[in-house]
């Protein structure tokens, strides 16, 4: 069984869902257009995951390979159907601004993989802890995509904020580019997407390749140990 620090690392680096497995990228193009955005769907996805990963380890042992898989999108469907609820009820606006992206964490890859590849081989605790460690590193990934794309498209950052903390956020936006900044359009259209998460993935693929050089590096430095020697007889 995996440690918490392996399903940790494992969720926020080495199996990112979005930057290794390249799963669920076609929510996180869509609607990371600003930073609210990103969070609002990044919520979300941390809900459902969470949710159906611990109902799928509560009921592996119950559920032949038969009937394995539909039980695994029905379980992912009532949780996705409550966040749906949830987010109606409580960040409406918001809501209708995610629009069909919201119903479709159903068929996110990312959480029915979760679901089928651990989940349904692992007892609770790591199930759920696997589910908030892929759940962050998904969130982390939309926040940077949302992130750079709002400062280039129209050089602020938090705008809209309020839409999913309330009235509290409404002085949270940043100006970082300054008033008479005409933006990047392409930043904010579909291709900017693209290209923003095709640079976050080099970005990724450059540093693990740093780190197992330096890694080789120092491998290759460490001196071997010292040859036992074996006396007999008397010493005078």
């Amino acid at each position: 069984m995996s440690s918490t620090r392996e399903l940790t690392v494992n969720g926020l680096w080495k199996n990112n869902p979005a930057l290794v497995q390249l799963l669920g990228l076609c929510p996180l193009l869509a609607v990371t257009s600003n930073v609210v955005n990103a969070l609002g769907l990044g919520f979300a996805t941390i809900l459902v995951l969470l949710g159906s990963n611990i109902a799928v380890s509560l009921i592996r042992n119950a559920v032949s390979d038969a009937v394995k898989l539909p039980t695994f999108v029905m379980i992912i469907a009532t949780f996705t159907t409550c966040t749906e609820l949830l987010m109606h009820a409580f960040t409406y606006e918001l809501y209708k601004i995610l629009g069909i992206f919201i119903p479709l964490i159903v068929t996110n890859c990312a959480i029915l993989g979760r679901a089928d590849a651990f989940a349904c081989k692992n007892k609770l605790l790591p199930s759920a802890v696997d589910a908030i460690a892929m759940g962050i590193g998904f969130l982390l990934v939309l926040v940077s995509v949302g992130s750079i794309r709002e400062l280039l498209g129209s050089g602020t950052l938090f705008s809209d904020m309020h839409l999913l903390f309330g009235s509290a956020a409404q002085d949270w936006q940043i100006n970082l580019l300054g008033e008479e900044y005409k933006g990047f359009l392409i930043a904010i259209l579909p291709p900017g997407a693209f290209i923003v998460t095709g640079f976050l993935i080099a970005g990724k693929n450059i540093i693990d390749k740093q780190i197992s050089q330096y890694q080789a590096a120092n491998k290759a430095k460490t001196p071997k140990g010292s040859l036992r020697v074996r006396t007999t007889g008397k010493i005078t």
